[in-house]
């Protein structure tokens, strides 16, 4: 696909073959911005796992300190009163039970971007699991959003708690905030999921277990990072 000149201009600003600090990265990836919106600014990293091994999937949990710059829709499915009650005050944005289920089983309609449950209602959910798991919105004890303290979870998430796992080719790919944050905090942002992702390396995964990252903007060019 061929690109535009004004891309092709901004693309000659990164030195494909340097590793950049996650600094300077940082700077030119808000420099190389091309999109006329608020670009989000996105972490891929290259992982040296086998991702056809159960035993080597990357898959855990980040607070980012300044969350992504976008509030996310949260239902919480919940039948007790306390649950729904905490979570209502945590400020979940849907909480029932059946009713819900039942409505999304029926339209296959989602208004939400996470989604919260108790133990209780997860075999109740496995009526909407064909809706809710191809889009990666079935909640799951591996990321945190099975549990019985239901006001913990939607604080969290409230605040910047995101999911990640590795792909079918074993890269990670996560958002950690808008050009229009400072890079002070898109920098703290980098440096805890890059944090989480190392605490997150299998223990049968051997050799060089980080092989490259690369930091980009929304329709901008990626730039290779040194750690």
């Amino acid at each position: 696909m061929a690109h535009s000149k004004r891309y092709n201009e901004i693309k000659a600003q990164v030195d494909v073959k340097k590793l950049y600090t996650p600094e300077e990265a940082v700077e030119l990836v808000k420099k190389t911005a091309t999109a006329k919106f608020d670009s989000s600014v996105e972490v891929h990293v290259r992982l040296g796992i086998d991702p056809k091994k159960g035993d080597q999937q990357v898959r855990s949990t980040v607070a980012l300190p300044h969350g992504i710059g976008k509030e996310k829709r949260i239902v919480v499915f919940a039948t007790s009163a306390d649950a729904v009650a905490a979570a209502k005050e945590a400020g979940a944005n849907i909480v029932g039970g059946e009713e819900i289920i039942e409505e999304i089983a029926k339209t296959g309609k989602i208004d939400f971007d996470i989604a919260v449950a108790t133990p209780d209602m997860m075999p109740k959910l496995a009526k909407v699991a064909k809706i809710l798991g191809p889009k990666g919105l079935m909640p799951s004890p591996k990321n945190e959003t099975v549990t019985a303290n239901v006001r913990k979870a939607v604080e969290e998430l409230k605040r910047g708690r995101v999911a990640f796992k590795n792909d079918d080719t074993a890269n990670v790919h996560q958002i950690i905030g808008k050009v229009s944050f400072d890079n002070v905090k898109l920098l703290e942002n980098y440096a805890a999921f890059m944090d989480a992702i190392r605490r997150s390396k299998p223990s049968s995964s051997k050799g060089v277990y980080i092989a490259g990252i690369t930091l980009t903007s929304t329709m901008g060019p990626g730039i290779r990072v040194n750690a």
